[in-house]
């Protein structure tokens, strides 16, 4: 592995780990172990009981210790000497043996990545002390997600090189940076949809059109001999630099450009670069068969927006289109997305759902007493358009907590929903009904409604099984309204469908596969 060098801090040393605990945690216990129902009371606390929790792990059969239920922390391990505290690296190591035992299978990677991830997160929190946060509440809620992805075992890994060549990219270190301006030449120029905005990021010469790059993804592949030649036959060229910054956003490789930018550029945009990185699942490269059906999707996602009254208020940012360069198609694509000035409604300030349950200045959870009429009015905003868009359209929106912004007006209210990227978008009669539905259930309600629901039970304990009431109120509002036998199914079946992040990754699985394990159905309990 390729450590990562970080200068060494006994201020956010503890606090790295403690974050860099949660997401494997989480994962370990929900892929490898069961709640202990049957044990002694001398031993082990009740399971109902404020306190520590207990799992058996599957494999091994050792039993694990917890507290904390949305964002688990603290484990112990149990032997003769009585409960020992595990660290990151001791949960590595237990994780790892666990996987190996279960699978047959050893991973030496994932065991280097989740290191990295920890590590990574060190170094974030070291940036994050010394640099300003945005006085953008938007831009703050996008670069607030230093714990990331709450089930992933190595949510921060970032390929594995030294900080000094991301960091300075990094949305949770509050980067901001230019854009490096390439020129390609006209007869080697490949792009489809509307690309004019950039057009206007610079000044190319005669027979070349303007190609912005991600700087991080040119020194990723400055060694590609297809680079090298294109630079040494003329069909790119180097331009420059834009001469203001762009700010990096949640998914790391989309940048947003401000308006009123020098030289009347009032429209704000979002440019999504390749980044031959991998980042949870995936190398996050605009791979050429995702941009060949981008349009299309695109297409058909607006076309449900625009109408229907079930959305009122809601939007989609289109991704208009591609830019690249023939012979470097994936490498050096970038794809222009909609600004979100274009969409929000007057008065109100988007804000990253993510963001809300990892917490930031700015969260409008912080100002609540009651969590019940916020989150009635953020179900609203959120859930009919996700239902309509599958139900009347045949599309599978991937509403996750990145992909899916809030408005929320002067009173932290939510107003709006906003959906971004047709990359993950299914369409329903090429997946088939069944593995669209199942997806929409994982992507709505576990990855997102289940996060968000459990980040307001652990600050209001007393209303956690209002919350999921709610939420099988707006479901059964809109079977009211609209045929989808579907919902019935859902709110009286026993599981939901959890994705095994890390089965996938101890398994290598491509970056696009999915595997899901039964998880409770809180919607059941919401009956009384």
């Amino acid at each position: 592995m390729n450590a990562i060098p970080v200068t060494a801090d006994p201020t956010t040393a503890p606090t790295a780990d403690a974050l860099a605990v949660i997401p494997l945690l989480n994962c370990l216990l929900r892929e490898l172990a069961d709640p202990v129902a049957d044990r002694p009371a001398h031993l082990l606390l009740d399971q109902a009981s404020p306190g520590p929790r207990t799992y058996r792990l599957r494999a091994g059969g050792d039993l694990l210790r917890v507290r904390g239920r949305h964002r688990p922390h603290d484990p112990e391990l149990w032997s003769d000497q009585g409960w020992r505290r595990l660290h990151h690296a001791d949960l590595v190591d237990l994780v790892t043996r666990e996987m190996a035992l279960a699978t047959g299978l050893s991973n030496d990677a994932l065991a280097d990545e989740m290191a990295e991830s920890h590590e990574a997160v060190a170094a974030i929190l070291a940036a994050r002390a010394r640099t300003e946060a945005p006085a953008d509440a938007w831009l703050r809620s996008e670069q607030a997600l230093v714990t990331g992805h709450p089930f992933h075992p190595a949510p921060k890994a970032r390929g594995g090189g030294p900080a000094d060549g991301w960091l300075r990219y990094a949305p949770e270190a509050h980067a901001r940076f230019p854009l490096v301006l390439l020129g390609v030449r006209e007869d080697a120029l490949v792009e489809e949809g509307d690309t004019r905005a950039l057009d206007a990021l610079g000044r190319a010469p005669a027979g070349y059109r303007v190609l912005p790059a991600h700087p991080w993804q040119l020194a990723l592949t400055a060694h590609l001999p297809e680079l090298r030649a294109a630079f040494d036959d003329g069909r790119l060229v180097r331009l420059g630099e834009t001469p203001w910054p762009v700010h990096p956003t949640a998914s790391v490789r989309t940048v947003h450009l401000p308006g009123r930018r020098p030289a009347g550029h009032d429209e704000d945009l979002f440019l999504k670069f390749s980044l031959d990185v991998r980042i949870t699942n995936d190398v996050r490269r605009l791979w050429r068969h995702d941009l060949l059906r981008l349009l299309r999707t695109d297409r058909a996602v607006a076309a449900a927006f625009a109408t229907g009254a079930e959305r009122p208020g809601a939007a989609w940012m289109s991704d208009r289109g591609y830019r690249t360069v023939d012979g470097l198609f994936e490498a050096c694509a970038v794809l222009v997305r909609d600004g979100l000035d274009r969409h929000l409604r007057p008065g109100t300030t988007a804000l990253l759902p993510a963001a809300l349950a990892e917490g930031f200045e700015g969260n409008p959870l912080d100002r609540l007493a009651d969590p019940r009429p916020w989150w009635a009015a953020y179900l609203r905003c959120v859930v009919p358009p996700v239902l309509d868009a599958f139900a009347r359209h045949g599309l599978v929106l991937e509403c996750h907590l990145q992909n899916t912004l809030v408005a929320v007006d002067a009173a932290g209210t939510p107003v709006q929903a906003v959906f971004r990227d047709p990359e993950g978008v299914k369409h329903v009669p090429e997946v088939g009904r069944g593995a669209g539905w199942e997806r929409l259930v994982y992507c709505l309600v576990v990855n997102h409604l289940a996060e968000l629901a459990g980040a307001l039970a652990e600050r209001f304990p007393g209303a956690a099984p209002a919350l999921w009431t709610a939420v099988r109120r707006e479901f059964e509002a809109y079977a009211d309204r609209r045929a989808l036998p579907e919902i019935a199914d859902l709110l009286a079946g026993p599981t939901l469908p959890g994705k095994a992040n890390l089965l996938l990754r101890w398994t290598d699985a491509d970056g696009a596969a999915s595997r899901y394990l039964p998880l409770p159905n809180p919607l059941l309990e919401s009956r009384a």
